[in-house]
């Protein structure tokens, strides 16, 4: 039986959900000690076109050091992102 298909399956077009109720910082990389660009708000949906190893974030889908590139000098740590995997949905940045 078949559960989730496979990361390769993964595409850009690929739309996620940001956490309901969370205002999630958009930084200009992929951890906590760099600058926020912009705040998704609640509801918001994103791309992600690859993902990196970043800060360590504990948010409300678990604890990860996963940020996902959803942009230009754009990332979102995929702590706060439904996914629906713990691991990677996209090419590594």
């Amino acid at each position: 039986m078949m559960v989730l298909g496979s990361a390769s399956q993964a595409s850009a077009a690929t739309s996620y959900p940001t956490a309901p109720g969370y205002q999630v910082n958009v930084r200009s990389g992929p951890g906590t000690n760099y600058a926020v660009v912009r705040v998704l708000q609640p509801g918001s949906q994103v791309r992600i076109y690859c993902q990196t190893t970043g800060t360590t974030v504990t948010g409300p889908y678990g604890t990860s050091n996963i940020w996902d590139n959803i942009g230009s000098g754009q990332y979102v740590s995929d702590a706060y992102i439904r996914t629906g995997s713990d691991g990677y949905v996209a090419p590594r940045c």
